[in-house]
């Protein structure tokens, strides 16, 4: 019992920085019109970075209608937006290696997940993101890049991203 309860409890840590928060939604927008059941739409959400103070993301996801997408049953597709902006001073709360996740969503029962990670390009001093899905056997080329140059706020100067990187 003592073993599956430190188990539980590591597995959920692990999973804590991607799971820390759920995305706002904005709006929806119907795509495609079903009769009997709902419409096929894109779903606009904004997430804040949970390790970087001061951006924030949007994103937009297809959602599949129908009487399986009502259900949980349909596959969603991989066709994902990106923008990513500065939207108040930049203060990293830990440091982070190149490609961690910022975020994750199941887009189907069968192990298919939508990632949001980070990255910095020490040079130009600005954090990249990108969002793309993958599947257990085989994942999607699709993907969206957005970059938000770290520029200083106000009488808050800039900090470099290279300084937050782990080694």
């Amino acid at each position: 019992m003592k073993i599956a309860s430190i188990s539980i409890l590591a597995f959920g840590l692990a999973l804590s920085p991607a799971l820390a928060q759920e995305p706002d939604l904005i709006f929806k927008k119907s795509t495609v019109w079903k009769f009997m059941s709902p419409d096929h739409k894109l779903a606009t959400y904004a997430i804040d970075d949970p390790l970087v103070k001061g951006v924030a993301c949007h994103f937009t996801v297809p959602e599949k209608g129908g009487f399986s997408g009502m259900l949980g049953l349909a596959e969603e597709v991989s066709d994902i937006s990106l923008a990513c902006r500065q939207v108040g001073p930049i203060e990293f709360t830990e440091k982070f290696e190149q490609g961690d996740e910022m975020y994750r969503e199941s887009r189907s029962i069968f192990f298919k997940k939508m990632r949001i990670v980070r990255g910095c390009d020490a040079k130009r001093n600005t954090l990249v993101y990108l969002v793309y899905s993958d599947k257990l056997v085989e994942g999607s080329p699709k993907n969206s890049t957005s970059t938000v140059p770290i520029m200083p706020w106000g009488d808050n100067p800039a900090p470099q991203c290279g300084d937050y990187m782990e080694s």
